[in-house]
């Protein structure tokens, strides 16, 4: 027998209720907001991971599925969504359309990480990228779809955190504060902040060893290297969280794990994920464009991890699913015009299904038990003969008589009927 991958998750049919209902509510949000989807290849040349996310993060360094083509070029299956959205928008020219400059996506992304609940190898994402303008209002509209996203899906325990991570110059300023005092405090770091010491000491901030956040925890704050600039727009984007009453707090701690980050930066957490909690984030990366050879374009954008949401999502978000109707056909003419009515019933958009392997009404109303149909439409000889059919409820056993010339469309009108009255109820 051949298994699959570890930490790479099937997604079975009993799961897709669940998977139907977020990927429905990211699409009709999305599309609200003005979004457009784009659709970006699952693997790319790796230098495009390399100068994106930086040469000295965890996932350019330990994480990343990498391997050379026949060609001998080195390709990398996608470890998240925005560098290869930057390079599509710079490769193909979507500037000079004015519907791409908002853009998402869905699908999945690949991580060579230690597999536990809501953390696999192949993960799902749902992001946005909101592209061209460096406007405050443009960060508060980022993280208003976030938050009304896991608000539709009533997930409990949201929180949202925020920082700014200021320019370039303010970044700079402070990692010289930030390594002095690190240095002070080396003994007490591990290997990677240890390492990533010069090269990345803002990492050393969000790094989840708790002895490394007990020594990090009277380092200098960013917010207080912030130019007058950085700091007006930070406070412009509270303000704005503020206008349309988005809960919030700052954490001055929160600096993201890529290095394409700038200004401000946010993540959203859910309480009942347990310590793999964060279940969305994001920020503004106005240099991403010119390190990958497009003119500087300001743009900010989020990521939401769809595994964790799943396992937060609680059961009554997920919609009863729709009445359908199992056509058990038997005889020499019933199964004939069983299997009219069945293709008549799909035409109308009306979920129906049978059992070709079943040939008698006993067995054929046994299948439907096993399927747990809702409703069952008898259609036998006798009733071909009488130009009728029957359709039963399962449930409480009632039946009702249709022509069968008009059972389409009748049996149409019936579900719907009993999905209205599901739906006042």
């Amino acid at each position: 027998m051949i298994r699959g991958i570890k930490g790479i998750k099937d997604i079975t049919p009993d799961e897709m209720p669940k998977w139907s209902v977020v990927e429905r509510t990211a699409h009709a949000l999305a599309h609200a907001f003005g979004f457009q989807e784009i659709r970006i290849p699952v693997f790319e040349k790796t230098d495009l991971y390399v100068h994106s996310i930086g040469g000295t993060t965890d996932i350019v360094e330990k994480e990343m599925y990498t391997f050379p083509d026949k060609a001998g070029t080195s390709l990398t299956l996608r470890p998240e969504g925005t560098a290869g959205v930057v390079r599509a928008f710079i490769e193909r020219g979507l500037k000079t359309y004015q519907s791409s400059r908002k853009l998402y996506y869905i699908g999945p992304m690949f991580r060579h990480e230690r597999p536990q609940a809501g953390r696999l190898r192949q993960f799902h994402q749902f992001g946005v990228e909101f592209v061209g303008s460096a406007e405050p209002s443009a960060d508060v509209e980022v993280m208003t779809l976030l938050w009304r996203f896991f608000s539709s899906l009533q997930l409990p325990g949201l929180s949202l955190e925020l920082n700014s991570l200021g320019v370039l110059t303010d970044r700079q300023a402070y990692k010289t504060e930030l390594v002095a005092f690190l240095k002070t405090k080396v003994h007490l770091l591990c290997e990677n902040c240890r390492r990533r010491l010069d090269a990345n000491a803002l990492r050393a901030l969000d790094c989840k060893v708790p002895h490394c956040r007990e020594a990090t925890k009277d380092a200098p704050y960013l917010t207080d290297f912030l130019s007058p600039s950085s700091k007006d727009h930070f406070d412009r984007v509270l303000q704005g969280l503020q206008a349309l009453a988005i809960p919030y707090s700052i954490n001055p701690r929160l600096v993201r794990g890529l290095d394409y980050y700038s200004m401000t930066t946010f993540e959203v957490s859910c309480s009942a994920l347990g310590a793999q909690n964060a279940i969305g984030a994001g920020g503004r990366y106005d240099g991403l464009f010119e390190t990958l050879g497009g003119v500087p374009t300001p743009a900010v954008g989020f990521a939401i991890g769809l595994d964790r949401v799943i396992l937060a999502l609680p059961e009554s978000t997920v919609p009863a699913p729709d009445p359908w109707v199992f056509v058990a056909s038997f005889g020499e003419k019933g199964r004939p015009a069983g299997l009219s009515l069945l293709d008549s019933l799909r035409l109308d958009q009306v979920k129906a299904d049978t059992d070709y392997n079943a040939s008698t009404l006993k067995t054929l109303l046994h299948s439907a038990d096993r399927l747990e149909a809702p409703y069952v439409v008898i259609l036998g000889d006798d009733e071909v003969t009488n130009n009728q059919v029957i359709l039963r409820n399962m449930a409480t056993k009632e039946q009702e008589i249709h022509p069968l010339n008009t059972a389409s469309s009748a049996i149409l009108a019936h579900l719907r009927f009993r999905q209205t009255r599901r739906n006042i109820d």
